[in-house]
């Protein structure tokens, strides 16, 4: 599970031309922004038992930015003496991730990092066809698939909907319909290891409605 910050570092696209020639943009790292997504991931951890939390970062070379998330994390971290803590370069994580991603089970990431790795991880299962996410906020939540719209083959009946329907099992979850939420992730499990009913970037030949249709029936 990736936990990325989304409001924060480079991508608020604070930046500036210096004359012609270079331009500026500000990485902006806040102490309340580093304490509400690393005491998230750790939540998490805690409610769906997962064991394990890395801290991603480039603190070595960005020492206040990254260096305060990364202090942060460390200070969090021994709240929650039942989950195992460690912290990675985002370079190495990236390596690592590729090579041994079984190692790890909660990656929580500053903004930058986290939409980079989220969808190296995404390519370790199948790619964005397949990829669930969940914005969530203090009033309120948003769930979509990673890729996002898809427009490009909209009407082609051809996308997998893998990654809207596990949307949707993460907002049930996130409702509290627990149950419903993992028949729902269940049910896409069994069509997909079965592998009679695959849409065409799993190898498969099946429409978006006849997938669909499948795990309506596993359900």
């Amino acid at each position: 599970m990736v936990v990325r910050e989304n409001t924060e570092d480079l991508y608020a696209g604070i930046e500036h031309m210096v004359g012609e020639d270079a331009a500026e943009s500000i990485k902006l790292i806040t102490r309340k922004g580093c304490e509400r997504i690393i005491r998230y991931a750790f939540d998490f951890a805690v409610r769906e038992g997962r064991k394990k939390v890395t801290a991603v970062h480039k603190a070595n070379i960005m020492k206040c930015t990254d260096g305060m998330f990364l202090d942060i994390a460390r200070q969090i971290a021994k709240e929650y003496p039942q989950i195992e803590f460690n912290d990675s370069i985002v370079d190495a994580m990236c390596m690592r991730l590729v090579m041994h991603p079984e190692d790890y089970d909660v990656l929580v990431c500053p903004n930058l990092y986290g939409d980079i790795v989220s969808d190296l991880c995404a390519g370790l299962v199948g790619g964005l066809g397949l990829t669930p996410s969940a914005n969530i906020g203090v009033s309120g939540a948003i769930f979509e698939p990673i890729h996002g719209s898809a427009p490009d083959i909209a009407g082609q009946h051809k996308i997998n909907p893998t990654a809207a329907i596990l949307s949707a099992s993460l907002m049930l979850a996130h409702l509290g319909e627990a149950k419903a939420a993992a028949d729902i992730e269940q049910a896409v499990t069994k069509v997909i290891s079965e592998g009679k009913t695959l849409t065409q970037d799993m190898g498969g030949t099946a429409s978006t409605e006849e997938f669909a249709d499948a795990v309506i029936a596993a359900l």
